[in-house]
């Protein structure tokens, strides 16, 4: 197992893969899949996985990383973002898309997601990973940084520039919200990282037992909607209307 923070993040995928193919090997797009640490994993259980990714470093870490782990079926690897999707994947071609830390730094979260929606087969589901909103909000009181603390209360995922705020943060609703206008139904909501973030690395690495505990104590939370808003990351997996007409994934698009 890795750092608690990955192995949580790694959860939510087999949280999605769980829910999308019950049991089923699935062809899986993992969009902005960076080096492949979760990519491989899912090849290496036997899933066909492609990542689309705009870094070529990251595409090459990612072939070095499938070489090492021995995969009987290699991970496609493509260089690309959202904007661009459709010119490398071929529409209603997958079962699942991962979009995990994509949003946050898109211009246009609805356009980032379009494509996502045409490459899914009817009934797919996408997975989608966002930082949320009100764990920044308490990162920053927790920091002393009040004024800040105040400023990111007042704002939505509609109205952030990425460009002068930063990364953008989401509450729940504006991801489903988003999902919704695309047919998309909502399966699951969830927390992740309620309080992985907030403890000292110190105690989780030298506290006998208490990585474990953190770890199963993250995992009843994720059930838990109480704590959902307090989560740093806000996972929702949707699954793709089949009485919903199919989504435009022409117009105006965001890259990655």
């Amino acid at each position: 197992m890795g750092p608690v923070r990955s192995e949580l993040m790694w959860q939510a995928v087999a949280d999605a893969v769980q829910i999308a193919g019950d049991g089923d090997l699935l062809d899986v797009l993992d969009l902005g899949g960076g080096t492949g640490g979760d990519a491989v994993r899912l090849a290496a259980l036997g899933h066909r996985v492609t990542v689309v990714d705009p870094s070529p470093d990251a595409l090459a870490s990612l072939h070095r990383r499938g070489v090492e782990a021995g995969l009987a079926v290699p991970v496609t690897g493509v260089l690309g973002d959202s904007a661009d999707l459709l010119d490398h994947v071929a529409p209603a071609s997958f079962d699942l898309v991962v979009c995990h830390g994509v949003l946050e730094h898109v211009d246009d979260p609805a356009e980032a997601l379009r494509p996502v929606a045409a490459v899914l087969r009817p009934g797919g589901h996408v997975s989608v990973m966002v930082a949320g909103r009100n764990a920044a909000v308490a990162a920053r009181a927790l920091a002393g940084d009040f004024a800040t603390a105040q400023t990111l209360l007042g704002r939505s995922a509609s109205g952030w520039d990425v460009r002068t705020m930063g990364a953008r943060r989401f509450v729940a609703q504006e991801v489903e919200t988003l999902l919704a206008d695309l047919a998309f139904v909502t399966v699951r909501s969830q927390g992740v990282r309620v309080f992985a973030d907030l403890v000292p690395s110190a105690i989780v690495d030298t506290e006998p037992g208490a990585r474990d505990a953190l770890l199963a104590l993250e995992r009843v939370l994720t059930g838990s909607s109480e704590f959902t808003g307090l989560s740093a990351g806000l996972h929702t997996i949707a699954r793709l209307d089949l009485t919903a007409a199919p989504p435009d994934p022409g117009g105006k698009s965001a890259t990655l």
